[in-house]
This record gives structure tokens, sequence and C-alpha cells, in this order.
């Protein structure tokens, strides 16, 4: 989710809660909020992502922010899409007055993470954030900057969950091999929880965690905003309409890994820095010496802590994909790619997917490509629509492959356009000043269902489990490039390769099992 999608989460999105009837929660036998109550929500993970929802929640009237987690007491590395962009955009939350707030939190500068990227670095970890919400708090309580003391500080979720027995609801915004061990954690507990995508690390951490969800009556959404998206919308109304006839091929690409990928593990080990719990952070991952080729950022290229580009990015596209063409998990996966590593995924891949038929809509095969990869140009396309085929990092795109045309658009399916050109589906012009492309967000629809009075998210984890096994299957078969992994969806099993087989649900490390 990006500051974009932040910005537009405001506090009249949910004026008119207080107008659903709301059944008491222990009638219910699950934890809904009173309309009249505020959900108190602890942050777990306070990185650039976890920053940016949470600062879209303590804009909220009907949220208190009361607890934050993370295993770093804080630095000032973590990656900023914009010179000192984190610090600024506390200082725009904290209003006027608050324009210098923070100055020993700036940004040191721009940091070269990998060949191709070099990006700004800014402040993260657990107490310029409690710095931050307290100074936000005090701000709308008349007090002076950090006068208002009420956020409680932890290193250890687990101790989070121990001692905050008030909490309702939880966000994740850890590294991806963390994410399901919490939510995991949290829902046990019966509480909310909002998760950063990707939703898990592994097919079986997913299927457990939408068993959890339903088996809890919590609610839960990934911050993925496709399924709801005006794109989805409008591409769904054209295919069922036969724009382009039977669809039987997608092909999604991604300008994606800007971090490195295709590396050898460092021989070298670097020491641990200040304030940083190494093994915490390494939780249910392997153990490994500490090395600066992990974090800040790039930690997404290596199999032991990320899903790669496909993981980063496939989240969202594919929660799009599924809603459209109502797809079901994929009966087999291949993937061809450069050279093959073995604790990272690789520069460049194209990964096969074999969707089965359902009802009357036929079979679908779709093609993931990364790394600068793109599927063969079509003839005929406008000169705008030339640029989703040449390199860029903003050249990313998807395309429906039908039995009497295609239709083309951006990575998410936005601005689609229908070839042979038909008047009749056509992408209505954005006004000037309306919203963008999301009709209500995934954190909206989530607050919304915490207080019970509202249908469950879109992108809730029963609904985006089977789209996380989707991709995660391709995550694997960028392990093994050239073998096909056929998939036994039922009992969740690679029957055609069982040293496949065995990342479909690998053990955690002890003392950090989901």
């Amino acid at each position: 989710m990006d500051s974009r999608e932040t910005r537009q989460m405001t506090r009249r999105a949910f004026a008119g809660a207080t107008a659903f009837m709301i059944v008491p929660r222990h009638v219910l036998g699950a934890p809904f909020i009173p309309p009249s109550d505020k959900i108190n929500v602890a942050t777990i993970g306070l990185g650039h992502q976890g920053q940016t929802v949470t600062m879209g929640l303590l804009a909220r009237p009907d949220v208190q922010v009361t607890a934050i987690c993370d295993c770093n007491q804080g630095s000032r590395d973590y990656v900023e899409y914009g010179p000192n962009a984190l610090l600024s955009a506390w200082r725009r939350l904290l209003g006027p007055g608050y324009e210098r707030w923070g100055e020993d939190l700036a940004s040191p500068g721009e940091v070269q993470l990998a060949k191709e990227f070099k990006t700004s670095v800014g402040m993260g970890g657990r107490e310029p954030v409690k710095r931050a919400v307290e100074a936000y708090y005090g701000s709308r309580k008349g007090s002076a900057s950090g006068d208002y003391k009420g956020v409680n500080v932890y290193t250890d979720y687990r101790e989070l969950l121990d001692k905050e027995t008030g909490i309702d609801a939880v966000y994740v915004a850890t590294p991806d091999h963390w994410h399901a061990t919490i939510a995991l954690a949290a829902m046990r507990r019966r509480k909310h929880v909002l998760g950063q995508k990707p939703m898990a690390h592994s097919i079986g951490e997913s299927r457990r965690m939408g068993q959890m969800a339903t088996e809890m009556k919590v609610a839960t959404s990934l911050t993925v905003n496709n399924p709801s998206s005006d794109a989805t919308k409008l591409l769904s109304d054209w295919i069922a309409d036969g724009a382009i006839g039977q669809v039987r091929e997608v092909h999604n690409w991604s300008s994606r890994p800007f971090w490195e990928q295709g590396v050898e593990r460092p021989k070298e080990t670097q020491p641990v820095p200040d304030g940083l719990d190494w093994n915490l952070w390494l939780g249910p991952a392997p153990e490994r010496p500490f090395h600066h080729a992990y974090l800040p950022f790039v930690w997404r290229g290596w199999y032991d802590f990320g899903c790669g580009s496909f993981g980063d990015m496939g989240c969202y596209s594919f929660a799009g994909v599924f809603k459209i063409l109502d797809l079901t998990p994929p009966v087999s996966v291949e993937a061809s790619s450069s050279e093959a590593y073995e604790e990272t995924f690789p520069k460049a891949s194209i990964v096969h997917l074999n969707f089965p038929a359902k009802g009357s809509r036929p079979a679908i095969h779709m093609a993931w490509y990364d790394g600068g990869m793109r599927p063969p140009r079509p003839s005929g396309l406008s000169e705008q629509d030339q640029h989703y085929f040449q390199k860029g990092e903003d050249n990313e795109g998807i395309m429906y492959v039908g039995d009497k045309g295609l239709i083309l658009g951006g990575f998410n399916g936005n601005n689609p356009r229908v070839y042979p050109e038909n008047k009749k589906y056509q992408a209505p012009p954005r006004k000037r000043g309306e919203r963008g492309e999301y009709r209500d967000s995934a954190v909206e629809q989530w607050v919304a269902a915490c207080k019970g009075g509202a249908p469950a998210p879109m992108a809730n984890f029963e609904i985006q489990s089977p789209v996380t096994e989707a991709f995660l299957l391709g995550c694997l078969a960028q392990r093994f490039p050239g073998e096909r992994l056929d998939w036994d969806v039922a009992n969740m099993r690679i029957t055609s390769s069982e040293k496949a087989n065995k990342y479909v649900d690998p053990p955690a490390r002890s003392g950090f099992s989901a």
C-alpha cells in the first residue's frame, strides 16, 4: 500500500458508522467493537509500511493506537521513497507548529542498496515511532509534545500479546517471514488482524491463516486494494459482457526486483547494529550471522525472509485477477529463469501457471514476468500503450487474451484498453479531484468489519488464502526452473517433486512456530 492510498484514508470514511445496528460481542461470540468505542490497535513492525499505515490509523477518530512493537530500538536506515519522506509525513500528520519536529530523526541521505537502486533512508523502529505517536496524541489533547504517555512499547510481539489484553486488533507490518506467525498468535487471542502483503511466507501458513480467521470469527484483511478497485470492477464487467470473448490467457509483468536477487550468501560476518535484536528479527527463519546483505529492505530477495518479485507484487495483481476470473489455485506451475542460486530468487524469470476450468469458464494459462522480461508485443497497439513493453521502472502491465481480442492495461488493470478497438468498452476519464482508482480501501473495509456492522473485507484472509497459494507456488517454481510442479490442491501437495514439496510447509526454527 503506497503513500497515495494512505493519504486517502480520512475521517469522513466512517462518519456514518454509528448508523449500523451492532449486535453485542458477547452474543456473537466474536470480538466486535461497539460503534461508540474506539478500536484499540497495536502495530507490530515499524519500518516504512508499518509507519505509513499507522499514520492513517492515527488520523481516524474511531481508532486508538495503544501499543507498538519492533525488534529494532531505532535507526535511520529504513527505505523511503523520497528525500526525508518519512519524517515529512509525520510532520504533516502532526500539523501546524510541528514543521521542525524530530530534527534529530532526519534522513542521513541516500544509500546504494543495490546496483540499480539508490534511495533515501529515514527513521524507523520502536523508539522514534513512539515519539511520533505520543506527539500526535499529545497535540490533539492540547498538551505539549511529549506530555502524552499512553503508548506502550515492546521488543517482542509475544510480550505485547500477553500484556496488552485490552487491544482489539493488531496491524502486522514485519518482513514476510514473520507475517503468519504473528497473525496466527493474535487470532488465537481473538484479535482482529490487518496484515501487510504478502499474506504468508508458505502455503501451509496461508491455509492456517484462512482457517483460523474463520474459526475465531475475527475481522481480517491484507492492505491490498485490488479486489475493490474501479479497475477490477470495470474489467469484470467488460469480460462478463464478452468484450474479448472467452479469456484463455493472462500475462502480467513487473519491473521488479530493484533489490538484489541472484546472489550468494556473504561469507563474512558483520557486527549487529546497536539496538537490533538479530535473533528476534530472524524469528522462524534458520539461524545465520548478521550481514547488511539482508537488511534494510533487501531481505525481499532471500528465500528465508521474502517472496521475491512475485510475492512482493503478485499479491496485488493476482488479488484482482482471481476476482475478475473467479480463479481457484493452479493445477501446475513451471518457471524459466536466469541462473539459479541456492538462497535467493533469480534476477529474472517467467512463471507459467495453469488454472482449471470452472463452470462455463475454460481453463486459463497465466504467465508472470519479472526482472525486465515481457510477453511478446501484440501488433496494432496505440502509441500510448507501447510503453508497457519498454524497459523502465513504471512499465509494468497486464494483458487478458480472449477468443475475440485482448485487454491491455497497467499492472493492476488500470487504464485498460480493448483491442480491436470497440467504442462500447472505453475506460471513463478520471475527473479532476476525484479519489482515484479505489472506491474504498482495504483498511476502511477492515475497520468497518471490526465494528461488526459491515461485510467482510474483500481482501480478508479466507478469500486471499487461495490467491496467496497461487503466487507462492510460482515462487516455488522459481527455485526449480525447468521443472513442472503438479499441484494436488485437496492434499496440499506437489505430486511431481519431493524436493519442491518440502517447501510447501517448512518447519519454523525452534521457539518460533506459527
